[in-house]
């Protein structure tokens, strides 16, 4: 069997070790989290990437990066514990969290979510709409038709009305769709 460079040693300290095994123990830990965490607990104990591999489901190559986000991580963990202890569960929780990715740029902006959550605020019949609510279809056309944007579809204008408001309506802004 060939082996790999030696693995650098995974160091833990008490208090680190004692928010680990909250974490790891508590059931509202995402499955994700509590996977990184029981890498760095194995490694603790002196096991390989493969053995952790093996062990807990993750490829070799993201056991390695949670093991390396740790170690590289360790110093400024301790310096936490010693000057702010009650920072210590937020930073570790922050460490196992993912990087934020770009994504693609946001097709519409803040400012067109607004109108088109305005819009179904409106009255219908003030559009000379022949309805007495609104449909995501017919807020999609209209949307497109005062040129608040080029081109939406009826899924995402109902998507911007569900998250849209901190609030429910008292009534409905949208009439229930029949089967077709």
């Amino acid at each position: 069997m060939v082996k790999g460079p030696k693995l650098q040693a995974v160091e833990i300290s008490e208090a680190q070790a004692e928010v680990l095994e909250q974490f790891e123990r508590r059931h509202q830990t995402p499955q994700q989290m509590a996977k990184r965490v029981r890498v760095v607990l194995l490694a603790v104990q002196g096991l390989g990437n493969r053995d952790i591999s093996r062990i807990i489901g993750l490829d070799r190559m993201q056991v390695g990066t949670w093991r390396k986000r740790w170690i590289t991580e360790y110093d400024r963990l301790c310096r936490i514990e010693t000057e702010h202890p009650k920072q210590l569960e937020d930073a570790i929780k922050n460490l196992f969290s993912d990087v934020p990715r770009s994504g693609a740029p946001a097709t519409f902006t803040a400012e067109q979510v607004v109108q088109i959550i305005a819009l179904a605020c409106e009255n219908p019949e003030d559009s000379q709409r022949p309805i007495s609510h609104w449909t995501t279809r017919e807020l999609a056309d209209e949307a497109m038709k005062r040129g608040i944007v080029r081109t939406i579809s009826e899924r995402q204008v109902g998507r911007f009305l569900k998250s849209g408001g901190s609030e429910a309506p008292s009534e409905s802004l949208l009439a229930k769709r029949h089967s077709e």
